[in-house]
């Protein structure tokens, strides 16, 4: 069951792409401050539909529905801008700046002013890397230095920034020692539940996708079948 009106529907969904069959999807709603997990899609599979939730592409059979209208019919670039303002990704896409700190990296979504920033805007920044789990010191040093945790927590910042109605992350624990995979599932679910907002995760780590969301998926690549997994009861044992 999903929480309120959905925010994000897939109908019969199926993508070409750069692997042995294509992406399928049969049936899936994302409502209102819920979180789900799928798993058994790898990188490239998580980027392809990730671009079709935001309306980046389109499927190439089925339907596609965000914030209750078709993705088909974004036909303007402020439309799309408009749909793109309700998501944050949460991606080793997302490109960091290497003469810049964690901090500043942190702060480009709420301003360019990185030298001198507002008293508002520092305040913001201050707010996410507490949220997040950002030390001052580890904020401070240039991106180059930081570590894979650090860097996954400031871009999961940046994803938060503009308070977005869904979080897409995509493998989010690829790079993250193990011993910091069930640390990061707890904050997720920490971190939506306080602000009320929809995740979607992405990830092949059943233990971890039971920590950080409430419903959990395995996809059947073949029919694009979503099997529901036992996650109540374990999610919070393994808390």
């Amino acid at each position: 069951m999903t929480s309120g009106p959905a925010l994000v529907q897939l109908r019969n969904v199926r993508k070409e792409y750069q692997s042995l069959r294509p992406l399928r999807i049969a049936n899936f709603d994302l409502g209102q401050a819920d979180t789900a997990a799928i798993i058994g899609l790898d990188r490239a599979g998580a980027e392809v539909l990730v671009n079709m939730i935001t309306g980046a592409s389109l499927p190439d059979e089925g339907e596609v529905v965000i914030f209750g209208g078709s993705t088909r019919d974004i036909t303007t670039t402020d439309a799309w801008f408009g749909a793109l303002d309700g998501f944050g990704i949460l991606s080793e896409r997302l490109v960091l700046v290497d003469q810049l700190t964690v901090r500043q990296n942190l702060a480009l979504p709420l301003s360019l002013d990185l030298e001198s920033m507002t008293p508002e805007v520092s305040r913001a920044v201050d707010a996410l890397q507490e949220e997040v789990g950002i030390s001052a010191d580890e904020a401070a040093r240039p991106i180059g230095a930081a570590n894979a945790v650090t860097k996954l927590r400031m871009r999961l910042g940046k994803a938060l920034a503009l308070t977005p109605q869904v979080l897409l992350a995509e493998h989010p624990n690829a790079l993250v020692p193990a011993d910091e995979v069930a640390r990061l599932g707890r904050d997720l679910a920490s971190i939506t539940s306080r602000r009320g907002i929809a995740m979607l995760l992405l990830t092949a780590d059943a233990a971890f996708a039971r920590v950080a969301c409430r419903r959990v998926f395995t996809l059947r690549p073949a029919t694009g079948e979503l099997i529901a997994a036992a996650s109540g009861w374990r999610r919070w044992l393994s808390r």
